[in-house]
């Protein structure tokens, strides 16, 4: 009984591979064959959103690659082929994307949301160290030193009255 059971986990483990599909297609030479690969590899899936359309198995990948393809047997350059498809999916279909005024807050807003944070940190620091220094009563107002007054004077007599 547990052979048949293995047999029978071995047999459905080797067949899951046996669904995934491969995409063959021919070049006319290894340069167009590098192309595809490098195309496919800088550009981006639509539906995964972070898997180049090379590793991805979605169905507009698929169609993606067939399209690139194409593309390429028409004699089409690597800038007319990723021109249309920014033109069809914008520039997300890029991992690089452009530098514009649309994408500037993408490129440098990680850098400024640093510095900022290190300003930041740097004014909180600087303003502990100056209430740290200053003088006890030098960190009072008039007002709220004549309340402390008033109230000590309070506390004297109510400890005397005891």
């Amino acid at each position: 009984m547990k052979r048949w059971l293995l047999a029978m986990v071995f047999g459905l483990g080797a067949s899951c591979g046996a669904h995934a599909a491969i995409d063959t297609f021919t070049f006319a030479s290894d340069a167009q064959r590098e192309r595809f690969h490098e195309l496919t590899k800088e550009l981006r899936c639509p539906k995964c959103q972070n898997q180049d359309i090379a590793d991805s198995n979605a169905p507009i990948a698929a169609d993606l690659r067939r399209e690139i393809h194409r593309m390429l047997e028409q004699g089409q350059s690597d800038e007319q082929i990723v021109e249309f498809l920014v033109a069809r999916y914008g520039d997300f279909v890029r991992y690089k994307p452009p530098l514009d005024a649309r994408t500037a807050l993408l490129w440098y807003g990680p850098a400024g949301l640093l510095l900022a944070g290190v300003l930041g940190l740097g004014v909180i620091v600087v303003r502990r160290r100056r209430v740290e220094n200053a003088p006890a009563d030098a960190r009072l107002t008039d007002d709220e030193r004549l309340r402390l007054a008033a109230l000590l004077a309070q506390e004297e007599r109510d400890t005397q009255d005891r």
